[in-house]
């Protein structure tokens, strides 16, 4: 079967990326090909193309999680959520090349797409849904404590203040003005970042900060956080460089511990996601031919929203 697919030909950015024709490749055993109906665009697509560093992984396929119909199965071979079969509409994660008209992938990444999710909604669950829930898991949030939120607009901020709720969480979450409502709806209490943060914060949290969450890994988010929370333990990021000097967690997917946990958390964010309870709010689409353009815009900081690449557009 032809398809078409991104690749990075090298390690220069945007540049460096092609769209090319291929064969897809026949699963095998422990393997299912995807129909690739919609693939998330995240900010970690292009970082991971930028970092690498070894040729002989040229050229590197792009796109690390899709929503499809399952197009075939290898032999004896059954899906993370259980059974599976041809025309089955599913989403898989920590795969490599979604960005894609099709992909063949390890069974163990798909689970069956929840009916609440469309498309672009589905191929965008669970990077960030993991990413939220990784985070909660570093710092031991709990129910009745109070946590700030640096970023809770974004993503990977959208998703945790939902997980938190469900928990009994109290997220101050910091946003631009124009976000407030965003933050609102999803269950935080919005605070503006910029000059005098730490009083508003203050302010805002009556019984205090019991740990502090970077999702933005600016100079302000940090200064503020060790400021608020003494037990440095309890302050988490995913995008500061400051962690190792200032003696706070810095999380990353590949850890060993943060990706036991984030495969395991999949199958319940797929749960809470058909429950109702887990939603994910679209910014755009582009057509799959238009991927730099997607990735222009995520990479920006402020896509209002997920974004989606459809191949069938």
């Amino acid at each position: 079967m032809q398809i078409q697919r991104w690749v990075a030909t090298g390690f220069g950015g945007l540049d460096d990326f092609e769209l090319i024709d291929d064969d897809l490749r026949a699963p095998g055993p422990g393997e299912v090909s995807i129909r690739v109906r919609a693939a998330g665009v995240n900010p970690a697509d292009l970082k991971h193309a930028q970092r690498a560093t070894d040729p002989d992984r040229l050229p590197l396929p792009i796109g690390y999680e899709v929503a499809g119909e399952m197009l075939d199965l290898g032999p004896d071979t059954e899906i993370a959520s259980g059974g599976g079969a041809v025309g089955d509409a599913v989403l898989a994660f920590r795969v490599q090349g979604g960005y894609a008209s099709a992909v063949t992938v390890p069974a163990e990444k798909v689970f069956a797409k929840p009916d609440a999710l469309d498309w672009p909604q589905a191929s965008n669950l669970l990077l960030a849904g993991c990413t939220a829930a990784d985070m909660l898991r570093a710092v031991h949030a709990d129910r009745d404590e109070t946590v700030l939120l640096h970023g809770a607009s974004g993503a990977v901020g959208v998703a945790l203040l939902q997980l938190a709720r469900l928990r009994g969480i109290t997220v101050i979450g910091t946003a631009s003005p124009s976000s407030f409502e965003r933050v609102r709806d999803f269950g935080g209490l919005p605070v503006a970042y910029g000059p005098g943060l730490i009083d508003r914060v203050r302010a805002a949290a009556v019984r205090g900060v019991d740990a502090a969450l970077d999702a933005v890994g600016t100079d302000e988010a940090v200064d503020v956080s060790l400021e608020l929370v003494a037990d440095r333990s309890r302050i988490v990021t995913i995008a500061s460089p400051r962690a190792a000097d200032d003696g706070f967690i810095a999380l990353g997917g590949n850890l060993p511990e943060s990706l036991e946990f984030r495969d395991a958390v999949r199958s319940n964010l797929v749960r809470l996601a058909a429950m109702g309870d887990l939603l994910v709010p679209m910014a755009r689409t582009f057509p799959l031919a238009a991927a730099k353009e997607a990735l222009e815009l995520v990479s920006g900081g402020h896509p209002g929203g997920k974004v989606a690449l459809l191949p069938d557009r």
